[in-house]
């Protein structure tokens, strides 16, 4: 497999790890925290992020299309963010080269994805339910694993 898809779907992999772990155990009414009035509500940013992932699926498969879908309930949006990462992973891992360059797809929704997942732990610190930091540079990160079952923090801190 190509380097740069490896690296992609590592990146996957990240989002995976890290968004998980700014979704994982939020109380119901965080979803409609608002840290001011012009902001997004996290449940705005999930919904968000899952279009950005539907959207690099389709440019990979060289029918580009966005959808601004509304907010589901937090789990729910929990699971369509795993669900769109995993589908985005499978067809990387198809070995059938996508259709728009690997640069494109980092560049883009991927990166456009990390930047809400740290809106999403910032906000969760602000609504006074902090996730715990972390040395990522020892999380145990696979390209591959991309759903909600991911590795235990290897050093965490307050």
């Amino acid at each position: 497999m190509d380097d740069k898809i490896n690296l992609l779907r590592h990146t996957i992999a990240t989002l995976a790890y890290r968004g998980g772990k700014a979704l994982r155990g939020a109380p119901p009414e965080f979803s409609a925290f608002r840290a001011g009035e012009t902001t997004r509500a996290p449940g705005q940013i999930l919904a968000h992020i899952g279009d950005l992932m539907d959207w690099a699926f389709s440019q990979a498969e060289g029918k580009e299309t966005w959808h601004n879908s509304p907010p589901l309930a937090w789990e729910q949006g929990t699971a369509r963010f795993f669900a769109a990462l995993e589908a985005l992973d499978k067809r990387l891992a198809s070995g059938v080269p996508p259709v728009c360059p690997a640069e494109g797809l980092f560049q883009g929704a991927i990166a456009d994805a990390l930047t809400h997942v740290g809106q999403i732990a910032m906000l969760r610190r602000m609504a006074g339910c902090p996730v715990r930091g972390e040395n990522y540079h020892k999380a145990n990160i696979t390209a591959g694993r991309v759903g909600p079952d991911q590795a235990k923090p290897n050093l965490e801190f307050d």
